[in-house]
């Protein structure tokens, strides 16, 4: 009988903070700039130089701890975890081991499933090595040496590498909610580390494991999953022995390779950090970073559905950033009517910005003046047609949506007797249409409708205009 495995998946994930300035220094966090031109004494661990904590770093690592539901300790403390890389000068990092910021949280994924999350502690990044930079040679870049990290690290609870996708898009969605990072996998602020193994279903122990490191891609997180777990099913079928090492995934090639033995804690030598104190947070300004954190995308897009009364599939695309849920809110206080307000924010602005690239924040339809679009529509100044003209020339220039429609004529006309002057055009412009609609085939009166509405350059009253025709066909 063939054994049926199971994947055993535990991740750990890297976020750069959202800080201006380095973890212990005064040094810039802006990314792309010239090599080596944001670093110091402390980056450079000159002999004298002294770190000095980050206190936005504390604020934005507290912030996260609490949107994740982890307990945050009153104290921690900074360790040392010595290892030799070009790109670390000092020899070691500056991070916390057994005493971190916060521990035991949980993350919905979804399904009614959720993922246990063991701690979150701070850190400082490395440098980065760039071997493609010159021919032979690796050259280092210590910009990135110092910027305030927090390692989120769930518990080994993830069964699939469908799962991990889920952890990682409902992680990222929260950190970005709370304004904790910007999460760029392109620009490095949001790396995972997989830890994989297999073991047979039913089997409650756990077998020894393998590290994927510094994958940049969900996608990518997915892949190496299946060929690693694969990898390790196939040593267990054959009597094998899998190595506790460190791997990495190869993206072009689609391969996971060995990189190295993995160091256990006691390879990193922890003690203390001798120059900073133990972290002491006191419980008041705790609370005051949980008062401070948002609505969080679940509980938004339950009100969504119960007080706006839209599809949770609406709520879902107006929940995927903050940003396009706050700009949805003002226009529905500015028009009076979410359905309509949905509509057009999914709609016409949704598929502005994917056009151009853009951020919401920098639309230029302002959320007060699309709900005024939107409830000129609404009270039937300006029909759906006419409204689409108005949100474009509001895109290109500027502009209230009532001065815009005004000026270029656009404001819906329901004078009888200037939607009759219209359907008489119509009539005489298209006898056979005519025809058959007052002979009864009342089909066409859609087709008669969209003529009026042509000829009115969108200006007419839809509903009176098929009122008239009605009347007209004798019905």
């Amino acid at each position: 009988m063939t054994t049926q495995y199971e994947m055993v998946v535990g991740l750990e994930v890297h976020v750069q903070l959202k800080t201006r300035t380095k973890a212990f220094c005064r040094c810039s966090t802006s990314f792309g700039d010239p090599p080596n031109t944001n670093s110091c004494p402390v980056c450079l661990a000159l002999p004298g130089a002294l770190p000095v904590l980050n206190g936005r770093a504390v604020e934005l690592a507290t912030r996260a701890a609490l949107a994740l539901g982890l307990e945050v300790h009153e104290r921690s403390i900074f360790a040392r975890k010595n290892y030799f890389y070009p790109d670390l000068p000092k020899g070691y990092q500056i991070s916390q081991f057994d005493k971190p910021l916060a521990e035991r949280g949980t993350l919905a994924i979804g399904g009614g499933r959720s993922i246990g999350i063991t701690r979150i502690h701070m850190e400082e990044d490395a440098g980065k090595s760039v071997h493609d930079r010159f021919p032979g040679f690796t050259a280092i870049d210590l910009n990135r040496a110092g910027v305030p990290l927090i390692e989120i690290v769930s518990e080994p609870e993830i069964r699939s590498s469908a799962e991990a996708g889920a952890y990682l898009r409902a992680l990222r969605e929260i950190l970005l909610y709370a304004e904790i990072s910007d999460c760029s996998m392109e620009e490095g602020s949001l790396r995972v580390d997989a830890n994989v193994s297999a073991r047979p279903v039913g089997e409650t122990a756990f077998r020894t494991r393998t590290e994927i490191k510094n994958l940049n891609s969900f996608s990518n997180v997915e892949r190496a999953l299946e060929l690693e777990y694969a990898r390790h099913v196939s040593v267990h079928e054959s009597g094998g022995t899998i190595v506790q090492q460190t791997m990495l995934f190869d993206a072009h090639k689609n391969e996971v390779r060995g990189a190295r033995s993995k160091e256990g804690s006691h390879d990193y030598r922890y003690f203390p950090e001798p120059d900073l104190p133990p972290l002491v947070l006191d419980p008041a300004w705790i609370q005051g970073v949980r008062y401070g954190l948002p609505e969080f995308p679940a509980a938004r897009r339950a009100r969504y559905v119960s007080s706006y009364s839209l599809n949770p599939t609406d709520s879902e695309v107006l929940t995927a950033s903050r940003a396009v849920g706050d700009y949805f809110e003002k226009v529905v206080s500015a028009a009076g009517d979410a359905k309509s307000a949905a509509n057009w924010v999914m709609g016409e602005v949704l598929a502005s910005l994917n056009q151009s690239g853009g951020e919401i924040g920098d639309f230029p339809v302002s959320a007060a003046s699309l709900g005024e679009l939107v409830g000129l529509v609404k009270s039937g100044g300006l029909s759906n047609t006419a409204a689409k003209t108005v949100f474009a020339t509001m895109l290109s220039e500027g502009g209230s949506a009532a001065a815009i429609a005004e000026r270029d004529g656009l404001l819906q006309v329901g004078d009888d007797s200037a939607l009759v002057g219209w359907i008489d055009e119509v009539w005489a412009e298209h006898p056979d249409e005519a025809a058959r609609f007052a002979g009864g085939e009342r089909k066409l009166q859609g087709v008669l409708v969209g003529f009026v509405m042509k000829k009115s350059k969108g200006r007419a009253d839809p509903k009176k205009v098929n009122q008239l025709l009605g009347a007209r066909a004798g019905t």
